[in-house]
């Protein structure tokens, strides 16, 4: 199916295109909604040579992962769109039939929750498309200290994940940049993958003394003093450079970025990022459902879930579409409801003898004409 034209309104409009984007609209084209998901197209992942520890994708590099699941979606009657989301709001317009010929009137319908007034959804290119609910999977970026070298290597030899990236570094000397309240747990981690760890406090308080305990009963290293900057051989890293010039050998430095939620866009729905209690930075709180606290708005993956794996982000894409097609089925069966008492208001069940024979009537018709 062709990309529909943005203005059109749809069930469900993902924004994000990452594995909880798509997996949430690969689940919500299956369930029969319109679905269009809108992705900048630039995934958090997109350094890393491969997804790791996703059974039947192991080592998949990720621009083929999401190429796939672009695939998919569409595949299902489902649009993705490439574009950055810029603002949403609330759009009580009534809709209007789409391109393709579907019937977007319920666009305006107002739940009984207030979830049913739909939402515009605003593109940094002045396009727009409509929706009755949404699911937010937009992310997260990471923060990185201030240190020269750091950004440019990011997903290669530095990293952030000793589930994604600590096979593919094991046995080699690795450091652990302090950055924030998660840095002596990294390092920690990290001594799984490799007897060679080094703990570089930067510009970090030295680690407490329980913290030093732990550090010292696992054989970690604490170098104590600033890092400068990093030290490339042949487009390899191979050491941290200190303030003072002294350079301490190391092949990989892990740090534990600062993830920050990209949700800026919702501030006029009054959803903002809060900050996570583990202190690792912001995100968008949810229930166990996935919704956020605006009512149609939903949230999945690394927006909500900071450390989510790819498979989690996936999978929290897939559940929180299930709820929305539940959400959506229930204010649908609530207008039918009332549809049907409009059409038989007084008698037996709601129906008077009047409406019953004109209800009746095509039924009858049919029947006569032997079908």
């Amino acid at each position: 199916m062709t990309d529909r034209q943005p203005g059109n309104g749809y069930d469900v409009v993902v924004i994000g295109g990452g594995a909880a984007g798509l997996n949430g609209a690969l689940v919500l084209a299956r369930a029969r909604r319109s679905v269009a998901v809108l992705g900048a197209g630039a995934p958090r992942n997109a350094p890393a040579e491969g997804v790791h520890g996703l059974l039947g994708h192991e080592g998949l590099p990720p621009k083929e992962l999401l190429a796939r699941g672009r695939e998919e979606v569409r595949a299902y009657g489902g649009d993705v769109l490439t574009g950055e989301v810029t603002a949403v709001a609330r759009d009580g317009s009534e809709g209007g039939s789409g391109d393709d010929g579907r019937d977007d009137s319920r666009g305006g319908d107002q739940g009984a929750d207030g979830s049913g007034s739909g939402f515009r959804v605003t593109l940094a290119d002045g396009r727009s498309v409509r929706a009755r609910r949404l699911l937010v999977t937009s992310g997260i970026t990471d923060e990185l200290p201030d240190v020269p070298g750091l950004r440019e290597r990011w997903g290669r030899d530095v990293l952030h994940c000793p589930y994604c990236h600590g096979w593919e570094v094991r046995d080699r000397p690795i450091g652990v940049l302090a950055s924030g309240p998660m840095s002596v747990h990294q390092a920690l981690l990290f001594r799984q993958w490799s007897d060679d760890v080094a703990f570089f406090t930067h510009t970090m308080a030295p680690p407490t003394d329980e913290q030093a305990e732990e550090l010292a009963a696992r054989g970690i290293r604490v170098v104590a003093g600033e890092v400068a900057g990093l030290e490339i051989t042949e487009d390899r890293l191979s050491g941290l450079r200190l303030g003072d010039g002294t350079v301490v050998a190391r092949e990989a430095v892990a740090v534990a970025s600062r993830m920050v939620a990209r949700g800026g866009f919702l501030a006029p729905l009054g959803l903002h990022p809060v900050e996570h209690p583990s202190g690792a930075g912001v995100h968008i709180p949810v229930d166990a459902a996935g919704r956020t606290r605006v009512p149609g708005v939903w949230a999945a993956g690394n927006v909500t879930d900071l450390v989510g794996q790819v498979g989690a982000s996936a999978a929290a894409g897939a559940g929180a579409a299930a709820q929305i097609n539940a959400d959506l089925i229930a204010e649908e069966t609530r207008q039918a409801v009332a549809a049907r008492r409009n059409v038989f208001p007084s008698g037996h069940d709601g129906a008077s003898p009047g409406n019953q024979a004109r209800v009746a009537e095509p039924s009858r018709a049919e029947r006569r004409h032997g079908l």
